[in-house]
């Protein structure tokens, strides 16, 4: 039995050293964006009320007193000569993002944000407000109890204590649509996908694959750009349908990118090094003080006390280290593999790339971030 299960062992690996790595393939629906299937921002002005006394200051902020003043004269009553004086409302900005299809009716989230010296807009409630696209058409209508998620509370010597952002919250499902954006789908007899990481070869192997399944269907524009055409009477719904379960391999440039702040290093795999030796090395420089007092002998006449400066300056060099030799080719793998035996840090890591970059040993691209 243990004779079976080894020889059974032996031919799984041998199978999976025949087979080979795995191929990394995704729907083209992950990969790309298809035109005209976006959301749409909206953007609008309104008053918070019903505050407990955290509104904006209405000395301070004359546009919080002139939305009030209108609203209130919309409503009839007229406060054009009075003396405006409460801290429960507050002007604000609305934004709301329109999903594509959105249908008349549709309930969509809403961001409320302050716009003067509000402190808090914690409980209060949104008035109507349009929300309006960027050609001014207002698409969306708003209100409702702003939620903020935060805590904010102050006593009387100023003290204030604060967790999350009180001047900021949402309403959920707080905004009704109003207008549709009219993209019509159904109707197009043509469609461009849009790659999220452009490359001429995904590009080509998406438009390759589509056409496989669909022929003559898709050409291949640019490395960005994938223009489909429904083929044998389809619409172009059920088309898209097809098209976007399709898989695909994408492919990737050969880049290093490096964020110096947080000291993290990424590296595509098609990263490739050139024959290069690499040594690497820490210089350390210690400087110390130490000051003394230096007092004058007994009796003498016209001596001070004085504080007399005492430097000591050590150097430290770290030795043992060897070169380490890579050979021309060298994949991602044996690169990591030969810094890592160097006992290097990220920061000395990132110093090492950009210098066999400099070189020309490094045959991939380097993004600082």
């Amino acid at each position: 039995m243990r004779h079976r299960f080894r020889v059974l062992s032996l031919l799984l690996i041998a199978m999976g050293l025949v087979a080979g790595p795995a191929v990394s393939r995704s729907r083209i629906k992950d990969i790309v964006a298809f035109e005209g299937v976006r959301d749409n921002q909206l953007v609008g002005y309104g008053i918070v009320v019903g505050l407990n006394g955290t509104g904006d200051a209405l000395r301070n902020a004359p546009f919080t007193k002139q939305s009030l003043e209108a609203m209130l004269e919309r409503l009839g009553v007229n406060t054009r000569d009075a003396t405006l004086n409460t801290k429960n409302v507050a002007a604000v900005m609305v934004t709301a993002n329109l999903p594509a299809f959105s249908a008349s009716g549709a309930r969509i989230d809403a961001t409320v944000s302050a716009l003067g010296d509000a402190k808090s807009l914690l409980g209060g409630t949104l008035l109507v407000t349009p929300l309006m696209g960027a050609d001014g058409k207002a698409y969306a209508v708003a209100q409702g109890t702003v939620q903020t998620g935060a805590v904010s509370a102050s006593g009387a010597s100023g003290t204030t204590v604060s967790k999350g952002v009180p001047t900021a919250g949402r309403i959920a499902s707080g905004a009704i649509v109003e207008a549709e954006s009219g993209f019509q789908l159904a109707n197009m007899t043509s469609l461009r996908l849009t790659l999220r990481n452009p490359d001429f070869t995904t590009a080509g192997r998406i438009a390759q694959v589509i056409n496989a399944s669909f022929p003559g269907s898709a050409v291949a524009e640019n490395p960005t750009i994938v223009a489909i055409r429904p083929v044998n009477g389809q619409d172009m719904m059920s088309f898209v349908t097809q098209v976007e379960n399709l898989s695909v391999e994408p492919d990737a440039p050969a880049k290093v990118v490096i964020d110096e702040v947080a000291g993290v290093i990424v590296m595509g795999d098609n990263v490739r090094v050139s024959t290069v030796a690499v040594q690497q090395g820490n210089l350390t420089i210690t400087v110390r003080e130490s000051p003394q007092v230096s007092q004058p002998t007994a009796f003498s006449k016209g001596g001070t006390t004085a504080v007399v400066p005492q430097s000591d300056i050590a150097v430290d060099e770290e030795k043992g280290k060897k070169f380490l030799t890579v050979k021309n080719g060298a994949s991602l793998s044996s690169l990591v593999a030969g810094l890592n035996a160097l006992g290097v840090t990220p920061r000395d890591m990132i110093s090492i790339l950009q210098t066999i970059k400099t070189a020309g040993a490094l045959q991939a691209d380097i993004e600082v971030m």
